[in-house]
């Protein structure tokens, strides 16, 4: 259970953590509207390059896992929103993000570069940072390999050491005090699904809610704080109800 609400407390951890930048929107179609799209420009770009830092992340362990792939599904989709060709702006992150999940040897160049083109601008490290952290604890824990390629980028970064285990210890401590609560008619109920769908149903269900109110890299900007308590809140219950329906599922196979 753990693990999928990380997904959902995570939002509200990096607006704390950079509530401060409440003006920083420089992510949005008026920006990038004159960005000529191609594999080239969006791999030197700064969401590009970034990407290809999230891949690092998440095979640090040697696996892109559900929930991972979840999270990543959902950036693709935003980063790709404001870009012109926004499909064809998919398809190439998804490519950049295939091509540097199996590469090795290059994340500290990769961090140089981006710390290069966004000139080392404070607010931006630290909304990628937090995201990168956010990732690697998505699925319940930040396992040794995580941490040392988190730690590469920061430094490539020349994150504040300071901020960088801000965050990281804000995560630990999220996952010490979670306490799961929910039953499985209350699932149902906040999935707004009957015991009798199919748990193909259910997940597009889940999918569905889990867009509207988790706040993404892109998605997070301009928003107050009372909006991303109650996403983080409502996202809570969606991943609570998810879990346990799949695991109620998967008893009632069995037996």
């Amino acid at each position: 259970m753990l693990n999928l609400i990380i997904l959902a407390v995570a939002g509200y951890i990096l607006y704390s953590v950079f509530k401060s930048y409440s003006k920083y929107e420089t992510y949005s179609k008026k920006a990038f509207e004159n960005f000529s799209v191609s594999h080239d420009s969006l791999k030197r770009s700064e969401l590009g390059l970034f990407v290809a830092l999230v891949a690092k992340v998440a095979k640090a362990d040697g696996k892109v896992d559900a929930l991972e792939a979840q999270l990543i599904g959902i950036m693709f989709d935003d980063i790709s929103a404001v870009f012109p060709e926004p499909q064809k702006t998919k398809q190439i992150l998804k490519d950049i993000f295939k091509e540097e999940k199996d590469r090795s040897g290059d994340t500290e160049d990769i961090a140089h570069q981006l710390a290069s083109v966004i000139k080392r601008d404070r607010a931006k490290t630290q909304q990628f940072m937090g995201f990168l952290i956010q990732l690697a604890f998505i699925d319940g824990e930040c396992s040794s390999e995580e941490e040392d390629v988190l730690q590469t980028i920061a430094e490539a970064l020349e994150f504040d050491p300071n901020a960088y285990h801000a965050i990281f210890d804000q995560f630990e401590q999220m996952m010490k005090n979670v306490t799961p609560k929910a039953n499985i008619e209350d699932a149902y109920k906040v999935l707004g699904v009957s015991k009798d769908d199919d748990m193909k149903v259910i997940k597009k269900a889940y999918r569905k809610l889990v867009r509207q109110y988790h706040p993404d890299i892109i998605a997070s900007q301009g928003k107050d704080e009372a909006y991303m308590q109650e996403a983080t809140k409502k996202t809570q219950e969606i991943n609570q109800a998810y879990e346990m329906i799949q695991e109620h599922k998967l008893k009632d196979t069995n037996s």
